[in-house]
């Protein structure tokens, strides 16, 4: 067997932070338009948002700019976590089942996927619940980082960092599984068709159509778990709302209809598509750096 390549675990985490950076407002609004019209939290029970633009006007008008920014602290630690654990795996993995690349096959590399994104993903949960919990305070925000780490840790204990760890790592196991695979696939076979070459346009069409592909796929797991997520509890248990991801799922299609599932689904796919692309342009023009 090979010796471990630390390239694309380098190569994934920077690939990551930038991709992050390029579009957290987007996924600042994606989180907002998630957790508002539920019927068991009074605190966001009403529609404050009509869509995404309209979200993105409002909070940069009553928040300021600054709150379109809230939780990116630990969303860029989350990205050098996550990014660098997930994508390094997920090509060390490749390597031990399949040694070429040209030989890789649909089935390896969604098993690969799948393992990378689950173990990446629940490593990196607690930068998950931060930033999420940031970014429902907006510019309410008190504490930064570390004190908001300190506040769930001290009321909820570590089973409030790891709060919803198995959608994470299903959610993970989706996206992971969905689009490095569908990347790898689509770059494949436009290289092969003569089409265009092993190009920045080639890396774009092929991260523009994984983006999608994992929008469309991990949406309804990404609603429950935001809503998961941003549920405080206390010792005694949930003080409102959900007595785990299944009730969530069945009461958020129960209690506001199936399409509540795909609440945020155009910020989401907003995000996931210029976040892929960014990412996968990087992440190649690391690779042709190859120091």
């Amino acid at each position: 067997m090979a010796a471990l390549n630390w390239k694309p675990f380098i190569y994934g985490g920077l690939a990551s932070v930038t991709a992050e950076c390029g579009t957290f407002p987007i996924d600042l609004t994606k989180t907002r338009l998630q957790i508002q019209g539920q019927k068991n939290d009074a605190k966001h029970k009403d529609i404050r948002y009509r869509g995404m633009l309209h979200a993105l006007v409002k909070i940069f008008r009553e928040e300021g700019l600054k709150a379109l920014y809230s939780g990116i602290a630990p969303a860029m630690l989350r990205q050098a976590s996550y990014g660098t654990i997930k994508i390094g795996t997920y090509q060390s993995l490749k390597r031990i089942f399949i040694e070429r690349p040209e030989d890789e096959t649909l089935a390896v590399n969604v098993l690969c996927g799948i393992l990378s994104g689950v173990v990446s993903s629940s490593i990196a949960n607690p930068t998950d619940v931060l930033k999420i919990r940031m970014q429902a305070q907006g510019s309410l925000i008190e504490g930064g980082m570390f004190g908001n780490f300190m506040n769930i840790y001290q009321n909820e204990g570590t089973r409030g960092l790891w709060k919803g760890v198995s959608l994470t790592a299903q959610r993970a196991a989706v996206v992971v599984g969905v689009e490095l695979p569908v990347y790898d696939l689509t770059k494949k076979h436009i290289i092969l068709s003569g089409f265009m070459g092993d190009t920045v346009y080639t890396h774009f069409l092929a991260s523009f159509t994984c983006g999608l592909a994992g929008a469309l796929a991990s949406n309804p797991i990404d609603v429950v778990r935001t809503r998961m997520m941003n549920q405080r509890s206390s010792c005694m248990g949930p003080q409102h709302g959900y007595k785990g991801t299944l009730d969530c799922l069945l009461q958020t299609w129960k209690n506001e209809g199936f399409f509540a599932l795909y609440k945020g689904f155009w910020p989401n796919w907003l995000r996931l598509g210029p976040w892929n692309i960014i990412f996968f342009v990087t992440y190649e023009q690391l690779k042709k750096l190859d120091f």
